[in-house]
């Protein structure tokens, strides 16, 4: 629904500028005003084995453990690739990425604070 928090403003409206800066921070608000819930890893794996199980259908799984169907399929891709059955970033190697962009960015504020400093 347009005008629920969260959502950008219509373009050529307003000032974007708040929106673009959160999103660019990486904190952008989402409807309602949080952040996604987060689950752990114990609580997708059961999740994993009850839709790997075959015996029920995404939507009976999803309804079940009260998350959406996009979150069950997602999580059975991310084993998927986890168990070297599909494709793709593991969920280490995910992990190591974020580790390192982060590094970088910390590294390039260091190196943008001294090239300030020897100005």
């Amino acid at each position: 629904m347009l005008g629920d928090v969260g959502d950008p403003p219509p373009v050529g409206t307003g000032s974007p500028s708040i929106y673009l800066t959160s999103l660019l921070r990486g904190d952008a608000c989402w409807k309602g005003g949080r952040m996604p819930k987060r689950f752990p890893r114990e609580f997708k794996d059961n999740v994993v084995r009850m839709a790997r199980s075959g015996r029920f259908i995404h939507d009976e799984i999803a309804h079940d453990f009260q998350v959406s169907v996009g979150s069950v399929r997602r999580w059975l891709d991310h084993a998927d690739i986890d168990d070297g059955l599909k494709d793709g970033l593991t969920s280490s190697e995910q992990e190591e990425n974020i580790r390192l962009r982060r590094e970088n960015r910390r590294l390039e504020m260091e190196n943008e604070i001294l090239r300030r400093a020897a100005a």
